[in-house]
């Protein structure tokens, strides 16, 4: 009988999650409760909301529940909770290495202003990385929703933290609303501050968004990028690049971009040598964390335990981690095949 290992005991990085979506529920329950905020049903009924993105009233009720959680972080202690748990379910999933995505505009209101809310992330950060051993960094994320303007305070932002811990630059929210170039500048300010660009991309628009994000924005690497599969020559332009796609397959399902986990391109991708990094995008809504994203590649796309290997290689490769974090969990990853 063939050996089944444990997927948890896999060292990995995770390169695609969300401030918010990273939260317990059971946090949000008490942070609401804390706050006199009234959840709807689909946010306190004890299972994953039952969503779908792929129009402009389901993206909308997705966005409206995640604003809602959002509000439930009102201080310096939330923040730091929400962090901990983060890093510390990470660990409780193999993650050896976190870079985890925040547009601190969202929190900046309650926290005093942008550069407080960067203060208290980053503090945040560091102590959660202390506390539990996980190599944690940030990427600062711009709104596609927003004027491209905001992108540049962000980008100049995040420029500024880079010694405190911001590894890239993003650019969120629904990418059929905004056109990646107009975003250009931003990008261009991060890049020449020495921080990788990872703005989002086809997910809910298609392969020509990842183009976009190429073309446009020099992307390192991009969020989501799963609509690559439909156009060969994309997947070429990717392979080549070695530009890793940060594949979220449980919320590529909850949102509609696909009907079930097997229609999820990731053979598409693995086989055209597209480097992935399996992430978990916002737990909170999807009801998943990393540790599932691998199993959900084991169950529903055969992929065996070398192959699953190969895609924690890959999102180690694709991390920012320093050169000797890279070659612990690399090293990390082999003992896991030899021993099992």
């Amino acid at each position: 009988m063939q050996m089944v290992r444990d997927i948890r005991k896999l060292p990995k990085a995770h390169l695609h999650l969300h401030f918010t979506g990273s939260m317990r529920p059971a946090t949000l329950l008490e942070l609401a409760d804390k706050y006199g905020v009234h959840l709807p049903e689909a946010l306190s009924g004890g299972e994953p909301p039952r969503l779908r993105a792929t129009d402009e009233r389901g993206w909308f009720r997705f966005q409206r529940l995640y604003d809602i959680a959002r509000s439930c972080l009102r201080s310096p202690e939330d923040i730091q909770r929400l962090v901990h748990e983060a890093a510390e379910e990470d660990v409780r999933d193999g993650s050896g290495w976190l870079e985890i995505q925040v547009d601190p505009t969202s929190y900046a209101p309650r926290l005093g202003g942008l550069i407080p809310t960067m203060e208290v992330i980053l503090d945040a950060v560091e102590r959660a990385s202390r506390d539990t051993g996980l190599g944690i960094r940030v990427l600062v994320a711009a709104n596609r929703m927003r004027h491209p303007l905001d992108a540049r305070t962000l980008a100049r932002l995040a420029v500024r933290y880079r010694d405190r811990g911001v590894v890239g630059f993003g650019l969120s929210n629904d990418e059929r609303r905004g056109l990646a170039r107009d975003f250009d500048r931003a990008f261009q300010i991060a890049r020449d501050g020495g921080l990788l660009a990872a703005p989002h991309g086809g997910e809910l628009s298609g392969p020509g968004s990842v183009r976009d994000c190429l073309d446009d924005l020099h992307a390192g690497r991009i969020g989501h990028g799963v609509r690559a599969a439909e156009d060969p020559r994309l997947l070429r332009k990717l392979a080549e690049r070695q530009v890793a796609c940060e594949v979220c397959p449980s919320s590529n399902v909850a949102l509609g971009v696909y009907e079930k986990p097997a229609d999820v391109p990731l053979r598409t991708l693995y086989e055209a040598g597209v480097p992935i990094a399996l992430g978990a995008d916002d737990p909170l809504l999807f009801g998943s964390r990393l540790a599932a994203q691998y199993e959900l590649a084991r169950e529903h796309h055969a992929f065996t335990d070398q192959e699953l290997a190969e895609l924690a290689r890959q999102s180690v490769r694709a991390s920012q981690a320093p050169e000797d974090v890279r070659t612990r969990l690399l090293a990390g990853v082999d003992r896991w095949l030899a021993t099992g």
